[in-house]
């Protein structure tokens, strides 16, 4: 294991999620594959989101738009989370949803708007379009 890159990939994560999201997701991951736990920490936030350039805020918008586009609304809400305590505002992640309508297609926007909706629910945000 590389101990760097996998605990700035720890750092930014922290910044991130909750520790009971960080938990329900790396922890669960380890006891069944710590091969997999260390590389879902160390390659996308050790190494690319530690990566100067972008802040947590842009990389978390490119995130979601990419993972709506690539049809992985089931790792959606991780995300949704993350990009909330990056500093995007609700209004933004919604935008984001909409405005990949046109490249992604309905059925990927509506999955990922109602993972949206979900974590808005979890997170007590209440949502009003404007």
């Amino acid at each position: 294991m590389e101990t760097n890159r996998y605990n700035k990939g720890i750092e930014v994560l922290q910044q991130m999620v909750s520790e009971e999201r960080l938990n329900a997701t790396v922890k669960q991951m380890e006891k069944f594959s710590p091969d997999m736990a260390r590389l879902i920490v160390e390659f996308p936030y050790g190494s690319l989101y530690s990566r100067p350039g972008l802040d947590l805020k842009q990389r978390s918008l490119l995130t979601i738009a990419a993972m709506l586009a690539s049809g992985a609304a089931a790792q959606l809400d991780f995300h949704i989370e993350a990009a909330l305590n990056a500093g995007l505002t609700p209004n933004e992640i919604v935008e984001a949803v909409m405005h990949c309508v046109s490249y992604a297609g309905f059925p990927k926007a509506l999955d990922a708007m109602f993972v949206v909706m979900k974590v808005f629910n979890e997170q007590g945000i209440q949502y009003e379009e404007g």
